[in-house]
């Protein structure tokens, strides 16, 4: 299951990032915004980092105006790995190295076909574990 989450500004881009990840056989959840009127981008940061810190989705896209001010939300989540990304190289690079769990992008950065670029990279990519383990503990250990 893939979290997904929104504000107003990314709600479009959301959506076609939706049909892309169920054409490719993903289930998703849509954890908001509904609609394009002006939300509140730390709600929907923190329910999808809370679902995928849980277990309750094994991955979560997130969109807003920069893709910054929703990642910082979900990355408040203990166990959430949150990386802003505006191309491929480094959404597949945060999966391989630092086994993010959730890709974010800016709506007003990204365009559909990018942002679609930017999913399948980091949705085509895999932890590769080894020395990379050792930095991702390093990293869950800074958390309080």
């Amino acid at each position: 299951m893939i979290a997904l989450g929104c504000d107003h500004t990314g709600y479009e881009l959301k959506q076609q990032v939706r049909e892309h990840l169920e054409s490719m056989g993903y289930e998703c959840k849509d954890y908001g915004c509904g609609q394009c009127t002006a939300s509140d981008y730390p709600i929907y940061g923190e329910a999808v980092g809370r679902a995928v810190a849980s277990g309750e989705c094994e991955l979560g896209v997130l969109i807003c105006g920069t893709g910054v001010g929703i990642s910082l939300c979900a990355n408040k989540v203990k166990g959430v790995r949150a990386v802003v990304c505006s191309e491929p190289y480094s959404a597949k690079l945060a999966r391989m190295h630092n086994n993010a769990n959730i890709v974010a992008f800016g709506a007003r950065v990204v365009g559909r076909d990018l942002a679609l670029m930017i999913v399948d990279a980091f949705f085509g990519a895999k932890f590769e574990g080894g020395r990379h383990q050792r930095r991702v503990d390093m990293m869950e250990s800074i958390q309080p």
